[in-house]
């Protein structure tokens, strides 16, 4: 086939396959003279598009193929048409041309191939959204595994408890289920107990066998103790003063009492028994400084029930008692309470002691006003019976018909620091229980001071020491002490604190 029939062939019409193909008349094109100058006029020749006649016989054409597309020949005096960029054929003739308009064939789109990466994308999701659950589920069981560890009772273990396990007095269960109780079981630092004192005080208790004393010492420098019947309940008396000035201090420390606050005694208020505000009309107002002094300088017992309606009453204060791990010491009656129903036992008055004397509880200030108020007890013919010249007892008193009892903290000339409570059923009002205190207060001073206090290189108890509020000369440093003391200065004598006595 020759090289202008090709060209040609893209002009034809594509007829349909599955009908009878038929033949098709091509237009002669119109000559039309046109005067061409200078140059020599071209014969044209007619020619017509003729169709191969051999189509017909060709083979049928199978199904799902294509016919193939029929071919135009070209007589050979047709010449090829040249391409000239620019211009449209015939060049130098004008002829009328049938536009032929082929319709566009739909162009199959084609879709975006989907990668093998992003294929992948949802399992990859899949996979790390599990990964993150993973992390978070170990995490939060990290967490509460932490929690369990800090809240299980096993684990909370203190050398204060492993020593009291071994004594047959020591190791009462204590609640632990608040930060309080906590630290009331860690404030006494108890290492292994003072045998001969205790066999000391124990021949004491035996040669008055009418009296049933209950003992509770400790040695705050080293963490000895001695311990006869110290976790037994007694009735408190006036010891249990003891707790409600420690309660008292922490309202004025929250911000919930000022000291300067006036309280007003009511009729249901008034108590006999010791203390003079009971002879003061109902109505009478004092500040409530003044009525914590008088509750424990002087015991009164108006003063006290004052108090505990202010602190909310006694049930109130029965919690904030079990809150901070004491189980025996509680208040069911008003002062005087002569019956004896109220209770506690020396060791958490010693340990109530010690609490405060480490600032735990309350705040240093308030340390030191309580402590100056325990100061100016003024019975002090029990434990401060039994001391030397120069030592200092912040101590409280109790005492009725059948129990006679005194518990602080002795301060001595040497730098000794130690806690005493004892108390002493008796026979209603028998005088030998006050001897029996004393002479127990005199061995412990003896065998607790009878060498210098320790030097703080080899004493395993932090000491959190404070003087004593000094109203008299400083003693002379000639004793042979030794021991540095961490102390502070003394609280500060104020007058509008204290009211005169």
């Amino acid at each position: 086939m020759s090289e202008s029939s090709d060209k040609l062939r893209a002009f034809s019409r594509r007829e349909p396959l599955n009908r009878r193909q038929r033949s098709r008349k091509v237009q002669k094109v119109e000559q039309k003279k046109v005067k061409v100058p200078n140059q020599q006029r071209v014969p044209v020749e007619e020619a017509a598009l003729v169709r191969l006649s051999n189509h017909a016989s060709s083979p049928p054409v199978a199904a799902g193929t294509q016919r193939s597309k029929s071919r135009v020949v070209m007589p050979t005096v047709v010449k090829p048409i040249p391409h000239v960029k620019g211009k449209v054929p015939p060049f130098n003739n004008n002829m009328n041309l049938k536009t032929v308009r082929v319709q566009k064939q739909p162009v199959q789109k084609i879709g975006r191939r989907v990668s093998r990466k992003t294929r992948l994308k949802p399992m990859a999701r899949t996979l790390l959204y599990l990964l993150r659950l993973l992390i978070v589920g170990v995490g939060m069981g990290a967490i509460v595994g932490t929690v369990l560890s800090i809240l299980d009772p096993a684990t909370r273990m203190t050398p204060t408890s492993s020593a009291q396990s071994s004594s047959n007095n020591i190791g009462q269960a204590q609640p632990q289920s608040t930060p309080d109780a906590q630290v009331a079981a860690a404030s006494l630092y108890l290492t292994q107990e003072i045998l001969p004192l205790k066999n000391v005080v124990q021949s004491l208790a035996a040669t008055n066998s009418s009296l049933t004393p209950g003992v509770f010492l400790v040695d705050l420098d080293t963490g000895g103790y001695v311990d006869v019947n110290g976790t037994t309940s007694f009735s408190a008396a006036s010891t249990i003063k003891i707790p409600i000035l420690v309660a008292f201090f922490q309202d004025v420390d929250a911000g919930k009492v000022r000291l300067d606050e006036m309280l007003t005694m009511q009729q249901d208020m008034v108590a006999g028994g010791s203390g003079n505000l009971q002879y003061k009309p109902a109505g009478t107002q004092y500040n409530a400084l003044e009525v914590a002094t008088k509750m424990i300088t002087v015991s009164d017992n108006t003063a006290t029930n004052m108090l505990i309606a202010r602190l909310g009453g006694i049930e109130a204060l029965n919690q904030r008692f079990r809150s901070w791990g004491l189980t025996t010491t509680m208040i069911r009656n008003q002062l005087p309470d002569l019956a004896g129903t109220n209770t506690t036992s020396p060791k958490e008055l010693a340990n109530l002691m010690a609490i405060v004397n480490q600032g735990n509880f309350v705040s240093i200030r308030s340390r030191d006003l309580m402590l100056d108020i325990m100061r100016r007890t003024e019975r002090d013919n029990l434990l401060p019976s039994g001391l030397e010249s120069g030592a200092r007892t912040y101590h409280k008193t109790g005492d009725i018909g059948t129990m006679l009892a005194d518990a602080g903290l002795i301060d001595t000339p040497t730098g000794k620091r130690y806690i005493a409570a004892v108390m002493v059923k008796r026979p209603t009002n028998d005088p030998r229980a006050e001897k029996l205190i004393s002479s127990i207060s005199r061995a412990a001073y003896q065998q607790l001071t009878q060498s210098a206090a320790p030097s703080n290189t080899t004493n395993t108890v932090p000491i959190i020491g404070y003087p004593s509020p000094v109203i008299t000369p400083p003693i002379p440093n000639n004793m042979g002490n030794t021991t540095q003391m961490n102390s502070y200065p003394s609280p500060v004598m104020t007058p509008q604190y204290y009211p005169p006595r």
